[in-house]
């Protein structure tokens, strides 16, 4: 644990030595595929902690047993001393881990109600969630949406009726409802294009200074991660390869993996470089 984490109390989340095995697909004879390999790290109070790594490197397997959407097959997680370890049997304990940790997708025109409207879907959240704003929930729906830059004239309006930015503001301000101190944040920019990417960026700055909340943050996109995360590990093949500050890694990075990574981020004069040569 560096200095600054120290300063900033005990960890929310630690996860140690974590495991995910799935079964082989029924109707074959293949092998159960084991997706996350002792993985083990620590998010603390105020921070924002960058899990990277490529397609079906296990990255987002960690974050879905981190909220109950995987089981965990070994190894210990927890959420303020308590374990999640076994998932969730009751429908209280759900709604009390929903509201220390929440969940943002990378498409969340899925997540949301298409027969909602943006207000409802938010002041639903409040409701549910419970807290000092349940009594008066659609107020603070307005208050949320208004903080994510979602002014009245979007609040009667359907998720299909917004853009894939305006959506995706939408998915934070429902992830604010439950005022969680973690927020889970999986590939939430990647499906955007670059100018909405960086106002998105912007808002989870402004929210994380404003609501000292932290953020879990997957991406396979170490221009994005350099701009928002405090630490980050890096995943290869469900493995940690790597882990420190984001900007020491992403300056001078030692690993052959995060190396490779970084040469694949486009660049003036960019061009593709092998991972055999970089390795090399």
């Amino acid at each position: 644990m560096s200095a600054d984490n120290a300063d900033n109390g005990d960890a929310i989340i630690v996860a140690s030595n974590l495991r995910k095995i799935f079964p082989a697909p029924r109707g074959t004879k293949g092998e159960p595929i084991l997706a996350v390999d002792d993985v083990s790290f620590e998010l603390y109070p105020d921070e924002c902690l960058a899990i990277v790594g490529e397609s079906g490197s296990g990255k987002t397997t960690v974050a879905r047993m981190l909220v109950g959407l995987e089981t965990v097959t070994g190894g210990e997680l927890t959420v303020r001393g308590e374990s999640r370890t076994k998932g969730v049997r009751r429908l209280g304990d759900r709604r009390r881990w929903a509201r220390e940790v929440q969940y943002v997708f990378q498409d969340p025109y899925s997540s949301l109600n298409g027969r909602q409207r943006i207000l409802d879907i938010i002041s639903s959240s409040v409701a549910l969630h419970g807290g000092v704003n349940a009594k008066a929930p659609k107020r603070a729906a307005q208050e949320i949406l208004l903080s994510v830059g979602l002014g009245e004239s979007f609040w009667a309006k359907y998720p299909h009726q917004l853009s894939g930015g305006q959506r995706q503001r939408v998915a934070i301000a429902r992830a604010l409802a439950a005022d969680p101190e973690v927020i889970v944040l999986d590939e939430a920019v990647a499906a955007l294009d670059v100018s909405i990417q960086a106002q998105i960026l912007n808002l989870l700055s402004d929210i994380k200074a404003a609501r000292r909340v932290s953020y879990l943050f997957i991406s396979h996109d170490l221009a994005v991660v350099n701009q928002i995360s405090d630490r980050m590990i890096v995943m290869e093949q469900g493995k940690v390869v790597d882990a420190g500050v984001t900007a020491e890694i992403l300056a001078d990075p030692v690993q052959p993996y995060t190396r490779a990574l970084r040469a694949a981020v486009p660049r003036p004069g960019w061009k593709p470089v092998r991972r055999e040569r970089l390795a090399s």
